[in-house]
């Protein structure tokens, strides 16, 4: 293994070191930092020219530049970075870095995350689903959405769900927001649709899965117009509830099966919790109301202290195996505790919406922060993620696509293997077989993609941080190579080559955990 590491290590080293090489000729070769001297009219541009030569060192050869740079650079690893500086304002490249690498990773975790896993889910499901409606939908959606510009999706974005919906927001002459007859009928019956697609069974099985889904989603959606839910919105004790004990059945099906009796009572032991601390929980989320001390971190403790005293109910509970009713319980904490949040950040939206710098138009359109916003650690939160609301959807439809299909190939041949039909005949449950055979091999395949999207993702969405004016490391790229900066573009490329490195390395040692069958040895 540590022969393994140092190899790796090594090639690694001389891949990034070769890449830089190549790139920083081909970007010396690719920009002109004389460019707007060449068309200048001044009197003195001959001696402009000459001293922008003699600063940025041009009749050098490129080779001395490069190993200059490359000096500067290898004093990252012993704490002296120098990636050089943006010739126009004298600004250090490490402090441009430091606000494009936190605004990258602020504006792609979430969007990984969630195409992740609804790409997997929806995969899955696909693959479970095989031939159905619901599959050959999934299939032409999937290629659709693979093949769409991120630009064009990005206009539609801010078209239909910043200024359409705040538009529907804001009412019409001063009455509050209300869905139509029309919407509300074609919403049921979509849900209907992909419910009973979705869920395998008999044709009458079938038709009764989507009358229940069709009037759940008609009875949420008129609940929603008869209570202004669109003008103040809320969760409220009631949808925590039934939110909570629904939550406690699916995951105690997703992760033991209902049999497990102590699971299941730990599960809903958690959801119960959850009811009950809701209105304290109106007081402690007082404290998270300074952004600056108490915010996160104090949101972030709260979270860990849920999941380990729901762990301590899994263990009470006890069972015929602990693990299974720990483990149960706290992946039923995940979405109850996130209820609980959402719940507390909604009862700030309407003094949000009505702020001085919103003006009643909460969905943002560009931009990472709405300038000159005064207010506590909700306020500010909501407008972080109404300012990611369109960013994340686009990355999201996109990656979205991808996953999905990765997922449902994995999980078709896993399905086709000897083993799933060794495990049926046992007599195993379909929720066995699926979740404990089927799902976790499926997995293998997208452990050496998902680390190389999420690593190689920070080298930032280009085409999105444009279009939305985020400005990340795609921004940081687009703009230093527009204007001829050579420090910054080659500090990018370092950064991406190494992340890309890292990230096949990572994929190459997560396999091997995974799959008992590789060995690093071989």
């Amino acid at each position: 293994m540590v022969v393994f590491f140092v190899k790796r290590l090594l090639m690694s080293l001389l891949v990034v070191l070769v890449s830089t090489l190549i790139m920083y000729v081909l970007v010396d070769l690719s920009i002109d930092p004389l460019a707007d001297l060449r068309t200048s009219t001044a009197p003195n541009k001959a001696q402009q020219i000459a001293n922008r030569t003699a600063e940025l060192r041009l009749d050098d050869p490129v080779i001395l530049r490069y190993l200059d740079w490359l000096r500067g650079a290898s004093g990252c690893l012993y704490g002296s970075c120098d990636l050089g500086e943006n010739w126009k304002t004298n600004q250090q490249v490490t402090s441009l870095l430091s606000g494009a690498v936190t605004t990258t990773i602020q504006l792609v975790t979430v969007a990984t995350v969630l195409a992740i896993v609804l790409g997997v889910l929806v995969g899955i499901v696909s693959a479970l689903r095989q031939y159905s409606g619901f599959d050959y939908s999934i299939t032409f959606l999937s290629f659709l959405l693979y093949s769409l510009p991120v630009f064009w999706v990005a206009v539609l974005a801010k078209v239909y769900l910043a200024i359409d919906l705040n538009d529907f927001l804001a009412g019409e002459g001063g009455q509050a927001a209300q869905l139509s007859w029309t919407f509300i009928v074609v919403a049921a019956l979509l849900a209907g649709l992909i419910v009973s697609s979705a869920i395998a069974g008999a044709g009458r099985t079938r038709l009764r899965n989507f009358g229940i889904a069709a009037g759940l989603t008609a009875v949420l959606l008129v609940f929603l117009n008869v209570t202004g839910w669109f003008e103040r919105p809320q969760i409220g004790i009631v949808l925590i509830a039934l939110s909570a004990i629904g939550w406690a059945f699916v995951m105690t099906i997703l992760s033991t099966g209902l049999r497990n009796k102590k699971a299941l009572y730990s599960a809903l032991s958690v959801a119960a919790l959850g009811v009950v601390l809701w209105y304290p929980m109106l007081f402690v989320w007082f404290y998270a109301r300074d952004a600056g001390i108490l915010g996160w971190p104090f949101v972030l403790g709260l979270f860990l202290l849920g999941l380990l005293v729901s762990a301590g109910i899994g263990y009470a509970w006890g069972g015929p195996d602990r693990g299974q009713s720990m483990r149960t319980a706290a992946l039923t904490a995940v979405p109850v505790s996130m209820m609980l949040f959402t719940d507390r950040l909604l009862q700030s939206w309407a003094s949000y919406n009505d702020n001085q710098a919103i003006k009643g138009r909460p969905i943002a359109t560009i931009g990472r922060a709405t300038p000159n916003l005064v207010g506590d650690f909700w306020i500010q939160t909501l407008d972080v993620l109404t300012h990611l609301a369109l960013p994340t959807a686009t990355l999201i439809l996109i990656s979205f696509a991808s996953y999905t299909r990765y997922s449902r190939a994995s999980m078709l041949e896993v399905m086709n293997a000897d083993y799933i039909r060794t495990a049926r005949s046992k007599g195993l449950t379909e929720r066995t077989v699926v979740m404990r055979h089927a799902f976790r091999n499926a997995l293998l395949p997208l452990a050496s993609i998902v680390p190389i999207d999420i690593i190689t993702l920070l080298g930032g969405a280009v085409i999105t941080e444009t279009v939305f004016g985020w400005f990340g490391m795609g921004r940081l790229f687009v703009d230093s190579l527009s204007g001829a900066q050579q420090d910054p573009v080659m500090a990018y490329i370092l950064i991406v080559g190494i992340l890309a490195v890292l990230a096949n390395f990572v994929a190459d040692l997560v396999y091997a955990v995974l799959d008992p069958r590789i060995r690093v040895a071989a």
